[in-house]
């Protein structure tokens, strides 16, 4: 069994890889703005399905961003076929991963109350 949950790592990196490579250089959706970074990359075990956790950074309408992403879910779909040959290539769903934002908010909260 742990040779599986390699496999699905490996994936996952590959394709986090990957798709940061697709959405920033292939992608010309004017509606996609700012800096995305794809963060994690969680495939499902029979690889039908792939969340993509995306932090967007920058940009003039984040959900508008999102929603283009998820329009051109099934393009990245397609060159992320031709980049990484398996079998399936699995059904993208995107999130937004608030990670970052979080951890700037908190960084800043700590800075403010930190003595000097």
């Amino acid at each position: 069994m742990a040779t599986n949950s390699n496999r699905i790592n490996r994936i996952n990196e590959e394709y986090k890889k990957e798709l940061s490579y697709i959405i920033d250089q292939k992608l010309k959706d004017p509606n996609i703005t700012g800096m995305i970074s794809v963060t994690k990359v969680k495939v499902t075990t029979d690889l039908k399905f792939a969340k993509i956790y995306v932090s967007i950074l920058n940009s003039k309408n984040i959900k508008e961003t999102l929603a283009g992403l998820k329009k051109s879910s099934g393009y990245i779909r397609t060159e992320l076929a031709k980049k990484i040959n398996l079998r399936n290539t699995p059904e993208l769903i995107f999130e937004l991963d608030e990670s970052l934002e979080y951890g700037a908010k908190i960084d800043s909260i700590l800075k403010e109350i930190m003595p000097k």
